[in-house]
């Protein structure tokens, strides 16, 4: 089964991955800072960006995944898998400023409740049909797929 959502996210999440690079490689080379941040708070600041990028994409990428394969692809899953790859190009922007940015907490607040959504529903599958009804795990509910 192709998992076009997830396909997708996943692939601008590596383009966006690799320009968070970019941007901790450039400002390397301009500040001749080859390990380390050199005490530059810049770099420091992009590369905690791309760290926290790395720290939360994948969970997110999985959950976007596992809910994909459970209940199809919808457009709501498309939308939410947008909004997160958007957040998180706003919250790098944020971080390059020394002081609290609305940038960096639109990126962050996005990610927190893109993940909170996409926790709390997936929560939800083992214990709903497709059309919505509560149900519990069984051996039989497996099977037949509900």
């Amino acid at each position: 089964m192709i998992l076009p959502i997830t396909l997708t996210i996943a692939g601008a999440a590596a383009v966006v991955n690799l320009w968070l690079a970019l941007r901790i490689v450039t400002l390397r080379m301009k500040a001749k800072v080859l390990i380390g941040d050199g005490g530059n708070p810049l770099l420091v600041a992009r590369t905690r960006a791309q760290i926290n990028f790395a720290e939360y994409t994948p969970i997110v990428l999985i959950l976007i995944g596992l809910i994909e394969l459970a209940r199809g692809t919808q457009g709501w899953l498309w939308a939410v898998g947008i909004i997160y790859i958007l957040g998180r190009v706003l919250h790098p922007f944020g971080m390059d400023r020394q002081t609290p940015h609305p940038l960096r907490a639109a990126g962050i607040l996005t990610t927190w409740i893109v993940m909170l959504g996409l926790a709390g529903y997936a929560l939800t599958i083992p214990y709903t049909t497709k059309s919505g009804m509560i149900t519990t795990v069984t051996s039989d509910s497996l099977r037949s797929g509900n």
